[in-house]
């Protein structure tokens, strides 16, 4: 389920947090990463080798408001229908305090939060021969989900994030749709996949979506107030060619219209 078959992707997900310490167990825990790298001020963690979240310390750091730009959810993919059905059984062994479950669709996912109002989600893609398009845009919903019977699907208990887990999409709140299209599919080239009311999502290489922008809490919002809680930076990766022509054409200190820091890198063979 590894999108890494697009031109673009999304690589590790930066968050400033308050409380390092508190909000790295959860993540230990509750999603099974493991520490790759800590120095005390930044906690880098992953799965196998490859790291997908990085924690930056910043005790002084204003909390974000719920209705500023910035981060929606940070979505987990697992490699296999079985990996998320092992996680939600140790989701309810850990009384993790979920927030909600889908059927897009394109996908199955689960949300919940971190200590610090930061969104999750945990999901897996149905096959690609399964997706529907209408009018050149990919279909999907949000329908219920049937929770018995992807927690059949496990097949061992969940004992950590396993290797190939990735962040398969990164969803943001901006302050206005068009302004966010303009800059994700005009400035970085995802193709706009699909639109929901108040919302917009992008992919590549026809994946559903890698990034997703909405205004349903944030609407009108402006640039960010840093330092603050929440998303530090997002990296996207990128094969030679598109990267090549992104750096061309971008500033070196690339930030999205309400001031989130992108970084371009290349993708690892």
């Amino acid at each position: 389920m590894s999108t890494a078959s697009a031109p673009l992707e999304i690589g590790r997900v930066a968050l400033t947090v308050n409380d390092i310490g508190r909000v790295g167990s959860f993540y230990k825990q509750a999603l099974g990463l493991a520490e790759l790298s800590n120095d005390g001020e930044t906690l880098r963690l992953g799965a196998g080798n490859t790291t997908l979240l990085e924690l930056r310390s910043d005790k002084a750091a204003r909390r974000r408001s719920p209705k500023e730009a910035g981060l929606f959810h940070t979505a987990f993919l697992l490699p296999s229908r079985a990996d998320l059905g092992a996680w939600l059984l140790h989701a309810s062994d850990s009384q993790l305090p979920l927030e909600g479950a889908s059927d897009h669709l394109v996908s199955e996912a689960i949300y919940l939060s971190d200590p610090e109002g930061n969104g999750i989600e945990i999901y897996i893609d149905r096959p690609r021969s399964a997706w529907k398009t209408q009018d050149g845009q990919i279909q999907m919903a949000t329908n219920g989900l049937d929770l018995n019977n992807l927690a059949a699907s496990a097949k061992a208990p969940f004992t950590q994030a396993p290797a190939g887990t990735v962040i398969g999409h990164v969803h943001l709140q901006a302050g206005s749709v068009p302004e966010a299209e303009a800059f994700y599919s005009g400035e970085l080239g995802f193709a706009i996949t699909t639109h929901y009311p108040g919302a917009a999502f992008y992919g590549s290489g026809g994946y559903h979506h890698h990034l997703a922008t909405n205004t349903w809490n944030s609407r009108g919002a402006g640039p960010r107030n840093f330092p603050s809680t929440g998303l530090a930076d997002l990296e996207i990766l990128a094969d030679s060619a598109p990267l090549a022509a992104l750096r061309a054409k971008l500033p070196t200190a690339l930030t999205d219209p309400w001031g989130t820091p992108i970084t371009l890198s290349p993708k690892v063979a």
